[in-house]
This record gives structure tokens, sequence and C-alpha cells, in this order.
């Protein structure tokens, strides 16, 4: 129980840390709301040429475009968070501090990262979506078990993007600099998790592989939840696979941070 106190109080020291950038997340709220318009703009220009296409009528697109702009910094499609900072501790030497503490690294900065990700859903996601709920006509969940089912995937995500990004950090173990790694990363996670266009407009072969790698998890299956895209036994598959590759990663992250340690500890003795 003390160590569940412990992360429950560093996820909320994140989410208040997050809560003092308060010029930071109107510029981001506004930044989030322009590029939202510009989206929902070509979004209608291409569902009016093409009716249906990948599966969404021109309200669920749009509503697709206005889920992303909520979920950008939510599930860190482009990267950020808690990942430039470790990197910076580790290329200084710092990171033997956090070795020391009474706590785990990798639990203790995904701690940290769920704090930042509640506080940019509430900061910088539910304007925007108003916004476009104000704007356009949006497929809407009626029934509050859905919006409670796609809270349960935006936080299966954040976990799979969290557990992404701390392989990347762990890069600066052999690199001492992530900053290349991190850059491949976040262009991977932009195209790959469907902030720009739905997987499944992807073709052939591209649209299949795209959609069974972990970046899936960070919108397209959350915004396809929302959506009632996924039931029943759709929606169980859904959350396996975003758990799946949260587990996954999360036991590769701390394989490699074992190894990472170790190399620490044998350069410090």
């Amino acid at each position: 129980m003390g160590g569940l106190r412990l992360y429950a109080a560093v996820a909320l020291s994140g989410f208040r840390r997050f809560a003092t950038y308060r010029v930071a997340t109107a510029a981001g709220v506004f930044t989030n709301t322009v590029f939202g318009f510009i989206l929902a703009s070509t979004y209608i220009a291409l569902w009016d040429a093409r009716p249906g296409l990948g599966g969404y009528d021109r309200s669920q697109a749009l509503t697709y475009v206005w889920i992303g702009q909520a979920l950008l910094m939510t599930t860190a499609m482009m990267g950020g968070g808690f990942q430039d900072e470790l990197i910076e501790r580790i290329r200084t030497g710092d990171v033997a501090i956090d070795l020391y503490r009474p706590a785990d690294l990798q639990l203790w900065w995904l701690a940290t990262d769920l704090g930042r990700a509640a506080f940019h859903l509430l900061g910088r996601g539910v304007v925007p979506m108003l916004v476009g709920a104000l704007a356009f006509e949006l497929t809407l969940p009626a029934d509050p078990l859905t919006w409670l089912l796609f809270l349960v995937s935006v936080a299966l995500g954040v976990v799979v993007s969290f557990a992404l990004r701390y392989l990347v950090v762990l890069s600066a173990f052999w690199l001492l600099d992530g900053a290349g790694v991190g850059q491949i990363a976040g262009l991977a996670s932009m195209f790959f998790s469907g902030a720009l266009l739905p997987l499944t407009l992807f073709p052939g072969w591209l649209g299949e592989v795209a959609r069974v790698l972990p970046w899936a998890s960070l919108q397209q299956i959350p915004a396809d939840v929302f959506l009632g895209r996924h039931t029943g036994a759709g929606l169980v598959r859904a959350f396996a696979f975003q758990a799946g590759w949260a587990v996954a990663l999360l036991a590769a992250g701390r394989a490699l941070q074992s190894v990472a340690t170790g190399k620490v500890v044998v350069q410090g003795g």
C-alpha cells in the first residue's frame, strides 16, 4: 500500500507540475483548435469527394479529427513529456541519483507521465473538443458507458506511449543523446497512430501492418471506441491489443533498463 501511495503522489505531482504552465496550456489549446479547423476543412473536402471513406461517414470523420486534437498531447503522439528530462539526466549522469531512490525507476516515470497525461486531457483536450462540437456536427456517444470505455482506452494508450518513449530514453545510455532516436520515433508515432489519417485508409499491406503496430493504441483505437466501432468481442479484442502491447513494451523496457543500469553500476564501481 505504501508503494501505491508513493506512485499516486508522484502522479499527482506530475499533474500539478504541468498545471503551473498556464500560458503554455492556453497557447496549446489555441494551437490544437486551429489545427483542428485546418484538418476538419481537409477532411470535409476529402469526405465530400469520397463519402464513406475508410468506413466513416462525414460526421464520424470530423469527430475523429477532434478526438485526435484532444489526444495529441495526452498520448504524446509527437513525443515529449518525461522523455527530454530523463535523457538529460542520463547524459549528465544525474540518473545515478535516481537509481538510489527507494522507488522503481520505470514506475516512477510512468506515474509522472500518467499525471502529465491526465492534465493534458483536461487542460488541452476538453476545450478543442467542445469547440469542434459547436462548430461541426460530430458523432457524440449517448451512452455514458461509451465515454467510460473511451477513457479506459485512452489510459491504455498513454501507457503504450510511455513504454515506447521509455525505450527511446534508454537508448541514451549508449548514445548519450537520444534526440535522433526521439525524432524518428516521433515521426513513426504521428504516421502510425492515425493522427494524420485513419489507419483504415492505408492501402493493402501498409494498412495491415499499421493496424497491428503499437502506435495504433494512441489514437486509432481510442477514437474507434468513442465512435462505437468496437463493441462486444471486438471491444475486448481492442482492449487486449492495447494491454498486450503495454505489457510487452514495459517488459522490454524493464529488460533494457536492467542492462543499462548494470552498465552504470559497473562504470561507477
